[in-house]
């Protein structure tokens, strides 16, 4: 970072640490970072946060999660779609029905410190 101004302690530490390019290369790939947005995009709305608090307490078809939120067909598949594309959640179909449960990701989405209380 020569030529630039900076706290003598921040370029301490980033010297300790193998400069600017060390730190570059400790960054996640785009697909990664990409990955990470889209798991917090989807934790971030409250109807998909009630979905996902709701399998938390056990795997739900689409019937219950509908009459729970009373919601329409297309914004319940759109918010299925958006907690699966994440990872968040999975179905299993079972005759004429899909079983929504909770990922390994999705128990953690919901684990997280933000939602003790």
């Amino acid at each position: 970072m020569e030529g630039r101004d900076i706290p003598e302690e921040v370029a301490e530490a980033l010297l300790a640490c193998g400069g600017v390019e060390a730190m570059e290369g400790c960054l996640p790939d785009a697909d990664r970072l990409a990955s990470v947005s889209a798991f917090h995009r989807a934790c971030a709305d409250p109807v998909r946060l009630k979905i996902l608090f709701m399998l938390s307490q056990q795997p739900l078809c689409v019937c219950v999660i509908k009459e729970i939120l009373d919601i329409a067909d297309s914004k319940l598949s759109y918010h299925l779609n958006v907690l699966k594309k994440a990872g968040l959640i999975k179905g299993e179909s079972q005759g004429n029905w899909i079983i929504y449960s909770l990922t390994g990701d999705g128990k953690t989405c919901i684990g997280c410190k933000l939602m003790d209380g």
